[in-house]
């Protein structure tokens, strides 16, 4: 196990905040600047020179020192904490994820979020049936130890909160922790805080939009051994979470339902692709067990390697050339540019930071 004792000084908090509030900084962009700059502060210095670099017409706004203590003032306020990766009370799986959040809004019963998790979700417009067996299922594996972490919306999550609420849940907000989606379940969430916890990595005052469910999505899988879907129909978003579940590693398991239910259709496809099929608590708890003996590493990333922002224009128009709208995996990139991977790694970060590049999945980028 790493090493969680870690605490960051109030001036590094302040700069960190600050960065990852910065426009087109995401997490694994935060997570190259900091290795390679060392600190927040020398990477904010260098922030607008890299953004021109990388073709940026105007300035990017970079967050104000006066901004990013507002948020930490406002923070204390409602009683929220900014946990960083290393230190205390920062999901330990969620810490191991390539683009886990530089600085994670947590509040409640923060020791829950050093317990195992399992993760239920499933349909917002969910069968009686369904709940019911997503309450049972939350019931037994909280009985059991565990903490059911899910994402506070309508239908299924719901429910599987509900059941947990003395055992200790905790709910992934899409928003700011001021701004719960859906509004009907803010007394679920004041109810679950006793003994569970919140978690988000949006500002205070963001309202969620449809893009950040799925963001929020990564968060719910990487935090949690596994993820259970309950009832999901062809295209919904528990099928993104079960797929960004296998991209991280985590176990997928699926309720099996009615052919004739399309409220099924998705959970039936995930079983007949692979997924482990979950009829009671035990499914999940003998399939996470040996998981739990393991020890959870910080994983070596990519981003960890080196960069090199020395290079000249040719150097870089031959990665640029090569970028287009259909993602390319890097190593492609590096191989087929024929250019040091420090170098490519540098313009890509630099293209990040202008708002040209789009990250997706699995190492691929592409040209926006």
């Amino acid at each position: 196990m790493h090493d969680r004792a870690h605490t960051l000084s109030d001036t590094e908090r302040l700069n960190r905040l600050r960065l990852i509030r910065s426009d087109n900084v995401g997490p694994r962009t935060f997570a190259s600047l900091l290795r390679h700059f060392g600190d927040a502060a020398s990477a904010l210095e260098r922030l607008p020179d890299l953004a021109r670099r990388g073709g940026a017409s105007g300035a990017g706004r970079i967050c104000s020192e006066q901004d990013a203590a507002a948020e930490l003032a406002a923070c204390r306020k409602l009683g929220i904490s900014l946990v960083a990766p290393d230190e205390a009370h920062y999901p330990p799986r969620l810490a191991t994820i390539d683009d886990a959040p530089p600085l994670l809004g947590v509040r409640g019963a923060l020791e829950t979020l050093m317990r195992p998790m399992i993760a239920i979700v499933g349909s917002r417009n969910a069968s009686g049936a369904g709940l019911k067996f997503a309450r049972q299922l939350a019931h037994d594996l909280g009985d059991a130890g565990f903490v059911v972490i899910s994402g506070l919306a309508r239908g299924i999550d719901g429910a599987a909160h509900r059941a947990t609420v003395a055992s200790g849940t905790v709910a992934v907000l899409a928003g700011g922790h001021d701004r719960i989606y859906p509004p009907e379940h803010e007394d679920l969430l004041q109810a679950l805080l006793a003994n569970g916890a919140a978690m988000s990595e949006m500002p205070l005052g963001h309202v969620a939009r449809a893009r950040d469910f799925p963001r929020r999505n990564r968060l719910v899988s990487g935090a949690s051994l596994g993820v259970v879907i309950v009832e999901a129909a062809h295209r919904s978003g528990s099928l993104i979470t079960a797929r960004m579940a296998a991209e991280q590693g985590r176990e997928v398991f699926a309720v099996p339902g009615s052919p004739i239910d399309p409220r099924a259709a998705g959970t039936n496809d995930l079983i007949k692709q692979g997924a482990t099929l979950v009829t009671e608590a035990a499914d999940v708890i003998n399939a996470v067990a040996p998981i739990m003996e393991r020890p959870v590493m910080l994983p070596a990333r990519e981003d960890d390697e080196p960069m090199d922002f020395s290079t000249g224009t040719p150097h870089r128009n031959s990665v640029i050339d090569l970028l287009g709208p259909s993602p390319i995996s890097i190593d492609d990139l590096i191989r087929m540019a024929d250019v040091p991977p420090a170098i490519v790694r540098a313009v890509l970060l630099e293209l990040d930071l202008a708002g040209r590049l789009e990250r997706h999945g699995g190492g691929l980028v592409s040209m926006i």
